[in-house]
C-alpha cells in the first residue's frame, strides 16, 4: 500500500486543505492538532492542548502561533484565519509544499524567499518545537512570530475579558505568560540570543472555527496576545521556537533536544507504519502510574468499553505487552466492588467488563497462559460472579443463563440519546451482550481446567451449555438465516445491525457452520461497506445515510446506519475461520480500500466513523482508537494467514458497494462450504 501523498498544487485550495487534519501527542495527555495549513476549524485545535492537573481534562494554552516574513519594509503574514466568514490574512497563498513524516513540515514561496517551518511535539513533556529555516533569500530578511493564548477549557471558548493577565515575564532567551491564576505558566523561549520580545498586549476578536458551526454549536472565539518575538534569519539558518510548562533552563539546549526528538520519530512511510504510529498515539501515561487509553481524538476522554475493544489491536500487533498489560493494571485498580469498571469512567456500559476477557485471549499469546491466570484470574472469576448477582436491577443473568440489561439510560455501545430519548435503547437481551458473556464463560473455564482450579469448573461447567442454548432459541431466526438484534419479554427486534458480528468473530460462539455462513451472508448483503458495516441494513425504514453535519443529524444516523470499522475485524476473523488461506485475497483487498483514507481527514489516522452511503464520508472524532484497531487487527490476520511463500495472484480491484441488493460477495461464496 502506498504512503502519504499530497497534491501540492491542491494546498491553496482551502476545500482540499481544511479538510485535512494532523495530530500529534505527548504520550500524556496533550496533543497539538490543526489542519495542514495551520488554520484552526474547531474549539479543539491548537498548537498546545494540554493538561493542567491529573484529571483528564486538557485546555487550550497556545493556540496558534502568527508568522509575518519582513523584507524591504514590507510584511508577508504567513498565517490563516477566519473571522465572520472572511479568510484574514490569507498566508495559505504562499504555501508551496507540506510532508508529515518524520514531523509536519510546511514551505512557504514569499517572491524569492523560501521558509520551511517544521512542528515538532516532544514525546513525555508538555512541550511544542518549531524550526524555521530560511531555504532561499536574495536580501535581508526579519521574522516576526506572534503567539495567540487562549488559555480554556477544550470544550468551551474563549472571550475578551478583564481578568487575563496580558503581561509576559521576561527568562531567559524568551517570556512567559499565564492568562488566569490556576494554569501552569507558558515558556515561549527561542535558541537565538539576539530574538527581541515586543511587549504589545491585545484582543483579537471573532475568530471563527467552522467545523463547531457546521456541527451546531457556538464556533466564535477571542484570543489574547500579549506581544510579538523578532529577529533576523539569513538564508540557510535554523531558529527554533519552543512552547512549553516547563522552562528550558539553558536555551542553548533547544537545537540539540529538538535535533534528539526528531532523531527518534518513526518515518510513516506506508498505510501500516501510518496505523501503527497513529495506535501509539491512543497510549496515555498519567501521573499517579496510570496507563490508559483515549478513545479518540480530539474530544473523547478514556472510557472502557473502547479501551479493551481496542486494547489488542494498538499494542499487541506491535509487539507492545507491557504497554497492554499497564492498561489492563489501571483498570483492574479501578474495579469496583461491584464488578464493573467504574472509577473516573463516565460511559460504563453493560458489556464492558466482558470485552475485558477479549483482550486477556488475545494477550495469552504473548505471555503463558499460568502468568496470565496469576495476575487476573481472580479478577476474572469475580466479574463473571458480578453478573451473576447482577448490577442492581438493570442487569443481571437470569436462570435461562442469558445476560438481561434494561434501565432508563441506553446500556450498550448503541446508547446515544438525541433530544432526551436513546435513538437505540434496546432493552433486554442484546445479542452482542449474550456472545461476550458466553466467550467470556467459556475462555475462563477453558483456562481454569489447565490451571487446576477445580471449584470454579464445578460452580460454572454448566452455565455454556445452558446459555447456547437459550440464545439459539430466541436469537436465531430460522426463515431470515440470521440473528435477531436483541430480545425481550414483547419483542424479537429483527433488525439486521452490525452487532450480529460479534456472535461471529469471537473465539468461543454459539452458531454452526451452517447458521454462521447464512449469517455472513447477510452482513455482507445489507451492511458491508468500504468503510466498515453499516450499523443498519438501508432497506430498515429508519435508516439514515448521515449526510447532514449537525451533531444531532450525525447523532441519529450514528447507530442507524453509519458504518464502523471495528466491527468488521469480528466478520473478516469469522470469514478466516470458515476459509482459512483462502480468504486472503479478499481480506487484503478490504485493508485496501483504507489506504486513501488516511490522508483524506485526519492525516496517518482514521476516523470514528463513516456515512453509510457512498462517497462514505468520514464522521465523529477525527482519530479514534477502536478504527486503528481493528484494522491493525485484521492486518494482524492477514498475517497470521499468510503462507511463508505465496504464489497467490494480486486481488483484483472490488466495485464500489451500494444500497442496492447485489450477488454474494465472492469471499463467502468461495471461503465456505455448506
Amino acid at each position: 500500500m502506498s504512503g502519504l501523498k499530497f497534491d501540492k498544487r491542491e494546498l491553496g485550495n482551502l476545500e482540499y486543505s481544511l479538510d485535512r487534519e494532523m495530530l500529534a501527542t505527548d504520550r500524556r495527555g496533550g496533543y497539538m492538532s490543526t489542519t495542514i495549513v495551520c488554520c484552526n476549524t474547531r474549539k479543539y485545535h491548537g498548537l498546545m492542548v494540554a493538561p493542567i492537573d491529573q484529571s483528564e481534562r486538557t485546555y487550550v494554552l497556545l493556540s496558534s502561533l502568527d508568522e509575518t516574513l519582513i523584507q524591504h519594509d514590507q510584511a508577508f503574514n504567513l498565517a490563516l484565519h477566519r473571522f465572520n466568514g472572511i479568510y484574514e490574512p490569507r498566508g495559505h497563498k504562499y504555501i508551496t509544499d507540506f510532508e508529515y513524516t518524520p514531523t509536519p513540515t510546511i514551505t512557504y514561496r514569499v517572491g524569492g524567499a523560501v521558509l520551511r517551518k517544521e512542528l515538532l511535539w516532544i514525546h513525555k513533556r508538555t512541550q511544542l518545537m518549531i524550526r524555521y529555516t530560511l531555504l532561499d533569500a536574495h536580501s535581508e530578511t526579519t521574522l516576526r512570530l506572534r503567539p495567540l493564548l487562549a488559555f480554556r477549557d477544550k470544550h468551551s471558548l474563549s472571550k475578551a475579558n478583564m481578568e487575563a493577565d496580558g503581561r509576559a515575564y521576561p527568562i531567559p532567551y524568551g517570556v512567559k505568560c499565564r492568562l488566569y491564576d490556576g494554569f501552569p505558566w507558558l515558556h515561549m523561549q527561542l535558541d537565538k540570543k539576539e530574538a527581541e520580545f515586543v511587549a504589545a498586549p491585545d484582543w483579537y476578536y471573532n475568530f471563527e472555527y467552522q467545523k463547531e458551526l457546521r456541527r451546531g454549536y457556538e464556533g466564535h472565539e477571542d484570543l489574547l496576545t500579549t506581544g510579538y518575538f523578532e529577529f533576523n534569519i539569513k538564508k540557510g539558518e535554523s531558529v527554533i521556537f519552543s512552547a512549553s510548562t516547563d522552562m528550558m533552563a539553558s536555551p542553548e539546549t533547544i537545537s540539540a533536544v529538538y535535533e534528539a526528538s526528531l532523531a527518534r520519530r518513526t518515518h510513516k512511510i506506508d498505510f501500516l507504519s501510518c496505523l501503527e504510529h497513529s495506535a501509539r498515539q491512543f497510549i496515555i501515561r498519567r501521573p499517579g502510574d496510570r496507563t490508559e487509553v483515549v478513545a479518540g481524538y480530539p474530544w473523547f476522554g478514556s472510557f472502557m468499553e473502547d479501551t479493551f475493544m481496542s486494547l489488542p489491536g494498538l499494542t499487541l500487533t506491535q509487539g507492545h505487552k507491557e504497554d497492554c498489560v499497564d492498561v489492563l493494571d489501571t483498570a483492574v485498580r479501578d474495579l469496583e466492588s461491584s464488578g464493573l469498571f467504574e472509577g473516573k469512567y463516565p460511559q460504563q456500559t453493560v458489556d464492558a467488563p466482558l470485552w475485558f476477557f477479549f483482550t486477556l485471549q488475545q494477550l495469552e499469546a504473548h505471555i503463558t497462559q499460568k502468568e496470565l491466570w496469576a495476575k487476573y484470574g481472580s479478577v476474572m472469576k469475580r466479574i463473571l460472579e458480578a453478573y451473576r448477582n447482577g448490577f442492581g436491577d438493570d442487569i443481571r443473568l437470569h436462570p435461562n443463563g442469558l445476560v438481561w440489561a434494561s434501565a432508563e439510560r441506553p446500556l450498550t455501545w448503541m446508547g446515544t440519546i438525541v433530544d432526551g430519548t436513546p435513538i437505540t435503547p434496546r432493552r433486554g437481551y442484546p445479542v452482542e451482550l449474550q456472545a461476550l458473556w458466553y466467550n467470556a464463560v467459556q475462555y475462563t473455564l477453558a483456562v481454569a481446567k489447565k490451571q487446576g482450579d477445580k471449584e470454579f469448573v464445578a460452580q460454572w461447567k454448566d452455565e455454556p451449555n445452558k446459555t447456547k442454548e437459550a440464545f439459539i432459541s430466541k436469537f436465531w431466526l430460522e426463515e431470515e438465516g440470521y440473528l435477531a438484534d436483541y430480545v425481550n419479554y414483547d419483542e424479537v427486534n429483527k433488525f439486521i445491525r452490525c452487532n450480529m458480528a460479534v456472535a461471529c468473530g469471537l473465539d468461543y460462539r454459539m452458531l454452526n457452520d451452517e447458521q454462521l455462513v447464512a449469517t455472513l451472508q447477510t452482513i455482507h448483503q445489507h451492511l458491508l461497506t468500504p468503510r466498515g458495516l453499516r450499523t443498519l441494513s438501508p432497506r430498515n425504514m429508519l435508516y439514515k445515510s448521515n449526510y447532514n453535519e449537525d451533531q444531532r443529524s450525525q447523532d441519529l444516523a450514528s447507530r442507524n446506519g453509519s458504518a464502523w470499522i471495528w466491527p468488521l475485524m469480528f466478520y473478516v476473523k469469522a470469514c478466516f475461520d470458515l476459509g482459512g488461506a483462502n480468504y486472503l485475497a479478499d481480506a487484503e483487498r478490504i485493508l485496501e480500500e483504507f489506504d486513501d483514507e488516511l490522508q483524506t481527514k485526519c492525516v496517518g489516522s482514521l476516523s470514528e466513523r463513516f456515512e453509510g452511503d457512498p462517497p462514505h464520508g468520514p464522521r465523529g472524532s477525527v482519530s479514534h482508537a477502536t478504527s486503528v484497531a481493528g484494522l491493525l487487527f485484521i492486518a494482524e490476520l492477514i498475517k497470521k494467514h499468510t503462507p511463508k511463500k505465496s504464489t497467490r495472484k494480486k486481488a483484483a480491484p472490488k466495485a464500489e458497494s451500494t444500497t442496492e441488493e447485489k450477488p454474494k460477495r465472492k469471499c463467502v461464496r468461495k471461503s465456505v462450504k455448506k
